[in-house]
């Protein structure tokens, strides 16, 4: 009987130490699946992470070339100022700049200019309103002078007085066009103009003496909306009809239109109080 008891008290802490031994077995087992389960959650909740990352950093980069963009459109604006400066103290250059329906400038032209976008440079079309006041700036590259640039010219800066509505409208309503004789217009040199002399569309000035050599006429080649540095400088999506039609007032350009001039005086209108001037400057 005593015989019988014990060997059924030992079968049982057989059976609970093999109960324990089972439990700690599965915890085991637990742990490691746990552990080979862990690396891979690791690596897939860090995933998108990795392209969060990329796109940051093209947004940054875009952010960047935007600026960029922005800066250089407000410069060529800022140039332009002293290049109408420059030009007023031509002889017969004020009174052009008085009746001029447009002005294209181009601050730096020639071989400095060649090398950024194969342009020969970058320039700012600015239009006057019905009203006769100035209205805001759009971005224009222009490619070569069909006479080329002369021996010993260097370039520089050079602008264009567009006379008649005629001479706008290639601005307005095309993209790649020429301002020549080919296209209908003539482009008259204005240092081999006589003074006083308003023959042709478009009247060309150069800060260069030798640019256009001796020559009457000039043809200006490969003349094309630049739309990244309109679209820059606006801050947003702008067409050159938008930009040249705009009844907004840019603030930027105030300087540009200053130094233009006020609206010409009405024909027949008084000019008293005005020493018997018309068109003014501001």
């Amino acid at each position: 009987m005593t015989h019988m008891m014990a060997s059924t008290t030992m079968q049982r802490r057989a059976d609970k130490r093999r109960a324990v031994l089972r439990h700690a077995l599965l915890g085991v087992a637990a742990l490691l699946m746990l552990a080979a389960a862990l690396p891979a959650a690791t690596a897939q909740s860090s995933q998108p992470s990795r392209p969060a990352t990329a796109a940051q950093a093209a947004r940054g980069t875009d952010s960047d070339t935007a600026t960029r963009r922005q800066q250089a459109a407000v410069r060529h604006v800022s140039d332009a100022v002293g290049v109408v400066h420059t030009m007023s103290t031509e002889t017969g250059m004020p009174a052009l700049l008085g009746r001029a329906r447009g002005v294209f400038i181009v601050p730096t032209y020639g071989r400095a200019a060649l090398g950024v976008g194969g342009a020969g440079g970058a320039g700012v079309l600015i239009v006057r309103r019905p009203d006769g006041s100035w209205g805001n700036p759009a971005f224009f590259d222009i490619g070569g002078l069909s006479i080329g640039l002369q021996a010993g010219a260097e370039g520089g800066p050079i602008a264009l007085l567009l006379l008649n509505q005629k001479a706008v409208d290639h601005f307005r309503n095309r993209n790649n066009f020429s301002l020549s004789a080919d296209a209908g217009l003539t482009v008259v040199n204005f240092a081999r103009m006589a003074q006083g002399s308003t023959a042709g569309d478009v009247v060309v000035w150069s800060g260069s003496k030798g640019l256009f050599g001796n020559a009457a006429t000039v043809g200006i080649n490969d003349v094309r909306f630049n739309q990244r540095l309109t679209e820059a400088y606006y801050g947003k999506p702008t067409t050159a009809l938008q930009a040249i039609d705009s009844t907004e007032i840019n603030a930027q350009a105030d300087a540009l239109r200053k130094v233009l001039g006020s609206p010409p005086t009405p024909a027949g209108s008084s000019t008293s109080g005005s020493g018997g001037r018309s068109g003014g400057r501001q």
